[in-house]
């Protein structure tokens, strides 16, 4: 189980007084599936305008968290508000980037197609007023500029690289401007660069337009130097903290069965060791 004087610890920080709106709130709240509780006892509030990791080992339930956020999950027990409200499906204010898509070379999208969907939904395609469609464009041009996308927007979406096309589905899901972004294992099979570019990235954009994220990864080295707070989910508890709070070689072992090890590189960085095994499937029996 998670150290219960580590998680009084975080969670009483957290429930410190409250400087930003709550974008998201979490009260003794529980997911269980028939006779399988996925986690329980979670009490989790983020901030708006923060860029939060959710980590765990493979099958965890950190997919499970965003299916809740979104309306999709049910809790068992607890509740649970976002932007004030209860979760319900089609919320706007919400933008979702799921696990990692193709997208077939032969398909004629051009990435400024797949960002323009993100403003007109199922009404992609239809004949909108000028006024109103030079609004989009303009949106459009902007957002895929601001994801460092402009110069191969034309082109189609299947023959760009994994990166590429990572920066026009992250470009999609921002050009509504939302208030929330989830984002599920969005780093999976990119390259090192992209892999450190793209959260950078995010965390630019979400301080930017205060917009709230929750990014759900199998590595959390890459996201270190970019987010405020981790979310670890393990054994079927949660709990939220500092990288520096979380992330510790004693905690990170018992989580994960296995010997992990926490090291800082010369500027006083956290560093993983010790999870290769782990994480060299990260979806293999990750349904929840």
């Amino acid at each position: 189980m998670i150290d219960n004087e580590l998680a009084t610890q975080i969670n009483t920080g957290v429930q410190a007084k409250q400087t930003r709106e709550i974008t998201v709130s979490l009260q003794d709240a529980a997911v269980q599936m028939e006779s399988h509780k996925i986690w329980g006892n979670a009490d989790i509030n983020v901030e708006q305008g923060e860029f939060i990791a959710v980590v765990g080992p493979n099958g965890s339930g950190k997919s499970t968290l965003l299916r809740v956020l979104l309306g999709l999950q049910p809790l068992s027990n607890g509740d649970v508000r976002v932007l004030g409200k209860l979760p319900h499906r089609g919320n706007h204010a919400i933008s979702y980037v799921p696990q990692r898509r193709s997208f077939d070379p032969d398909v004629p999208i051009r990435g400024r197609d797949l960002v323009m969907m993100g403003l007109e939904g199922v009404n992609w395609g239809f004949a909108l007023p000028g006024t109103v469609h030079r609004r989009r464009q303009q949106l459009v041009e902007q957002t895929l500029s601001s994801v460092e996308a402009t110069a191969y927007a034309d082109r189609p979406i299947g023959r760009l690289s994994g990166g590429e096309q990572q920066r026009l589905v992250l470009a999609q899901a921002l050009v509504s401007k939302p208030r929330l972004l989830l984002l599920d294992e969005p780093l999976a099979n990119l390259d090192l660069r992209n892999q450190i570019a793209i959260p950078q990235l995010v965390a630019k954009l979400a301080r930017a337009n205060e917009t709230t994220v929750l990014l759900v990864t199998h590595d959390i080295n890459p996201l270190l130097p970019t987010i405020d707070r981790v979310i670890y989910i393990a054994k079927g508890k949660m709990v939220i903290g500092k990288p520096e709070e979380v992330i510790r070689a004693k905690t990170l072992s018992r989580l994960y069965d296995t010997p992990v090890q926490v090291v800082k590189d010369i500027n006083g960085h956290l560093f993983v060791v010790g999870l290769e095994q782990e994480t060299a499937h990260p979806h293999e029996h990750d349904e929840h």
